[in-house]
């Protein structure tokens, strides 16, 4: 049984302490052709993908010093924290005015909830169309798209949830045994990049240590029509669960990369990354992770342009900043149709906007609360192009990103801040798809 709802305004604030290392391990990009340079001072080591490599070792300067200048290594690079962050609190429920939803649109849902999920309204109510869309379009998609949250984890028992998740079928739950022996044991919901065993592999504890992925994943997939809660945006999505933000928010650039490695080499077609941080010391590891996912899966990860009210072509923020073409980085927009006062935008970085101020989905122990953000504002946007997708499973990441971006609904708000100069449209992205070969 549903219980009790609740407002967390979710700008998932970025501190302005200096970047911590993870001093017990380095990244390695080797030459084409070369083998790891043999020396004592790595203890360990574990390919991420192709000739990038992740070592353990007891002594990160003497170690770093020896590989840049070691002619078989094309780069070195330290393994940064993100800054700590604040993460969301309750806050008072808003009351229900002209610009929330009521229950008569939702014809096509029996959730009970949805009239406070304000984004399932049309264009001119200043949703993404999903009640019309469905109207329109029904609910028969050809296949299940794979979306991976990466987050703070997700309750996997969640009412909402339960029947949405995906599940690895090659995995025995809690036998601690690696049954498809592709190094994780007993993820079978996903991995944990922040809890790792006695070898340092990431374990199977996808258990939530916040809300803020198990409402992510609700915004997508809630699953429809059962009469409980809310529903989420797409009709055939499955999430996979990856455990990669800590409650502080301070994760690495190796747990977001091998959360990435993982969710592709896992069927995902659709990583959601609400987060991001305010530096860039790596500079490589992640932007070489994005192309190979690119090259090799096909993936496209949708990313939030972050909460500091900021032109990020000034203030730039990870991953958001990047310039992989497999990115789609998202604002956040009000019921208005404004931009939403924390969000940051770019005209040449930012993407398409996405409702994101006070969006009412699932928390933990099936309850339902409202959360602010471009963190709500990316799974709108995911949602959107995972429903799309399952209509259309043939479209590339590449004509998937054009499709949202020109489907948009346009505004003139946005015209100089936004790339698409528009928000997210379910109804318009499904008939451009349709048109699309």
């Amino acid at each position: 049984m549903m219980k009790f709802l609740s407002i967390i305004i979710c700008t998932i604030c970025f501190s302005v302490n200096a970047a911590t290392v993870d001093s017990s391990q380095l990244i390695i990009k080797l030459r084409s052709g070369n083998k790891m340079p043999i020396t004592n001072l790595i203890t360990k080591s574990k390919n991420l993908f192709e000739n990038v490599f992740v070592v353990k070792t007891t002594d990160l300067i003497s170690l770093e010093k020896f590989l840049k200048n070691n002619p078989a290594v094309e780069y070195v690079e330290r393994s940064y924290h993100s800054e700590k962050r604040i993460l969301p609190t309750p806050e008072k429920l808003p009351i229900i005015n002209q610009f929330t939803l009521i229950d008569s649109p939702y014809s096509e849902f029996n959730d009970p909830l949805l009239r406070r999920v304000w984004t399932f309204n049309d264009a001119l109510l200043k949703g993404v169309s999903v009640n019309a869309s469905y109207k329109v379009n029904g609910k028969s998609v050809l296949e299940p798209i794979v979306v991976a949250v990466v987050d703070t984890g997700v309750d996997v028992t969640h009412e909402d949830l339960k029947n949405v998740m995906w599940t690895n079928s090659n995995e025995i739950p809690n036998n601690g045994i690696d049954d498809d022996h592709n190094g994780y044991i007993d993820d079978v919901y996903g991995i944990n990049t922040i809890k790792r065993d006695s070898n340092g592999n990431a374990t199977g504890n996808i258990s939530p240590i916040h809300p803020h992925g198990t409402h992510v994943s609700g915004i997508i997939a809630a699953e429809q029509n059962n009469n409980i809660g809310i529903a989420g945006i797409a009709s055939n999505v499955k999430i996979m669960a990856i455990l990669t933000v800590p409650e502080n928010g301070d994760e690495t650039d190796v747990n977001v990369a091998e959360s990435f490695i993982y969710a592709a080499r896992n069927g995902a077609r659709i990583i959601n990354c609400s987060f991001g941080k305010n530096f860039n010391e790596g500079q490589h590891l992640i932007p070489d992770t994005l192309k190979y996912i690119a090259e090799k899966y096909g993936i496209l990860v949708v990313v939030a342009a972050g909460n500091e009210s900021n032109d990020i072509e000034k203030f730039p923020t990870y991953p958001a900043s990047y310039t992989n073409d497999n990115l789609l980085v998202v604002a956040s927009t009000t019921n208005r149709g404004t931009l939403s006062g924390f969000s940051n935008y770019g005209i040449a970085s930012v993407d398409i906007g996405a409702p994101g101020s006070a969006i009412v989905s699932t928390v933990p122990n099936n309850k339902y609360e409202s959360m602010s953000g471009t963190s709500m504002a990316t799974p709108v946007t995911v949602g959107v192009a995972a429903e799309i997708l399952g209509h259309y499973p043939l479209l590339t990441y590449t004509q998937l990103k054009n499709i949202l971006m020109t489907a948009v609904t346009k505004s003139v708000e946005f015209k100089n801040i936004i790339v698409s100069g528009g928000r997210v449209d379910l109804l318009n992205g499904l008939e451009l798809a349709r048109r699309t070969k």
